[in-house]
């Protein structure tokens, strides 16, 4: 059951929170970057977050067809069927939908989950991410409760976000404002209108964060954020309200505001950006250095086992491997599988 079931999952974030450590969670767009997440989770001994965006959805069905549903079935299926040779936990998500898109992505994935738990089978993915940052709180957890009682019946588990992430990522851009902190005001009514329906739900709250690269220090993010809503809601709704945070747009980050998040209940930190520059620059080195080999210089032949796509892929997916690898390092998560 490497693709955990729903209540292994909730075993997994209940430990990566208390043990002050987090899940990276990996944008795929194709089963050569997935392979890349399940090895270096695999070589970290560590759990983690395989994740679809819409838009890598799209490309995932094929550049004719750019279904982003059927795009993220596919990548969905061929996790469970690979993920089971390897001994650690991965759980599918999707990442970042829009309100307008929930019709072509969101709800048919969880449609076909239904009709999948109706025939006896697991889910097909075990979490979603609706992202209603561009709405006002108000229509953000109007859409919100209306997913959480469906995700509640299904084993499902929910990702929200308050505030706007700086930076854009799969065609999400967010503006630099006020709505980069999210504040214990925004929280609290998080909690208020989303904790009675049941279920569960993890939390993107803003802190300064911005998708993109970034050098060290450039993004000033504000960890503090984290702690003063934490307390915010444990004050008013107890502690069994404790958030379950997300790190979106963790590029450019220190290992100290990493760490700092950690510390403050973030369980999971997105990493799609520097993934992409892993995998595309052993590309580029090997198309350089073999120039003459993958083109057919002044009417030459080339050379087949240059241009041959799995000559390149494989560095690809080595190095991505290798950076999910320095991911689980940041996040404190080396050797904490819960499989067994």
């Amino acid at each position: 059951m490497p693709v955990p079931d729903f209540k292994t999952y909730c075993q997994i974030l209940d430990r990566a929170r208390d043990g002050h450590y987090a899940l990276p969670a990996a944008n795929v767009t194709s089963m050569t970057t997935a392979n890349a997440v399940l090895r270096g989770l695999a070589e970290s001994k560590a759990d983690g977050i395989i994740q679809v965006s819409t838009g890598g959805g799209a490309f995932a069905s094929g550049t004719s067809l750019k279904d982003m549903a059927l795009g993220a079935m596919s990548i969905a299926d061929h996790v469970h069927r690979v993920a089971d040779r390897y001994p650690i936990y991965v759980a599918l998500n999707t990442d970042h939908c829009l309100k307008d898109k929930l019709d072509k992505f969101v709800y048919p994935l969880v449609a076909e989950t239904e009709k999948r738990r109706a025939a006896g089978q697991p889910n097909l993915f075990n979490s979603h991410m609706f992202d209603g940052s561009n709405l006002s709180l108000g229509e953000n957890l109007d859409i919100a409760e209306k997913l959480m009682a469906r995700f509640a019946t299904n084993d499902l588990i929910l990702e929200i976000e308050t505030g706007a992430v700086g930076g854009e990522e799969d065609g999400v851009v967010g503006d630099h404002n006020a709505k980069l902190y999210t504040t214990p005001e925004d929280t609290l009514e998080v909690a208020r209108r989303l904790n009675p329906i049941g279920g569960r739900y993890l939390l993107a709250a803003t802190f300064g964060n911005v998708h993109g690269v970034y050098k060290p220090g450039h993004v000033k993010l504000q960890p503090k954020v984290l702690k003063e809503c934490q307390e915010a809601v444990v004050k008013k709704y107890g502690e069994k309200a404790r958030f379950y945070f997300v790190f979106h747009g963790g590029s450019g980050s220190t290992q100290q505001e990493i760490h700092e998040s950690l510390d403050y209940g973030v369980v999971k930190m997105n990493v799609d950006t520097d993934m992409q520059y892993a995998f595309t620059r052993p590309i580029a080195a090997h198309m350089f250095k073999n120039y003459d080999g993958v083109l057919k210089v002044d009417g030459e032949v080339g050379n087949k086992k240059h241009y041959d796509p799995r000559s390149y892929l494989a560095l690809a997916e080595t190095a991505m491997a290798e950076r999910v690898k320095q991911a689980v390092t940041d996040l404190r998560g080396n050797g904490k599988t819960m499989f067994s």
